[in-house]
């Protein structure tokens, strides 16, 4: 099994991530792990060696890779969602575990939820980590 779990640098996603080393140990799975955005920062690298330290401290040699083939102009977390999804048909990933932090029904209205454009399209079994 390939686990696909993107991360966004919020406290759920890692929390999504400490979820899925997990998972992936009991299940014998492979995790891949995916930050995207519309370009790399500083704030990119310190995601990314976030995510490097607890994969590390698991025994995971998988290294979290960067998307930044996305615009993220308008309506940026259902952009991501859709990013997600074409992760998973082009890399026929098994399963998604990703975060999703909430936000007030006007947020998800205005900025739409990429755990939602996730969820919705059922191409492939998701966990929701609060």
């Amino acid at each position: 099994m390939d686990i696909l779990v993107p991360i966004d640098g919020s406290e759920c996603s890692f929390r999504a991530l400490d979820f899925a080393i997990e998972f992936a140990r009991r299940f014998e799975a492979s995790l891949h792990v995916v930050h995207i955005t519309d370009v790399e920062t500083d704030a990119t690298d310190d995601i990314l060696d976030r995510a490097r330290e607890r994969l590390d401290e698991a025994g995971v040699t998988d290294e979290p890779e960067v998307s930044t083939d996305v615009d993220l102009s308008f309506r940026p977390a259902e952009r991501v969602g859709k990013d997600i999804l074409e992760l998973v048909d082009e890399r026929s990933y098994d399963h998604v575990v990703m975060g999703h932090h909430g936000g007030s029904t006007i947020d998800r209205a205005i900025l739409g939820s990429a755990a939602h454009t996730v969820v919705q399209e059922e191409a492939v079994p998701v966990t929701i980590v609060p």
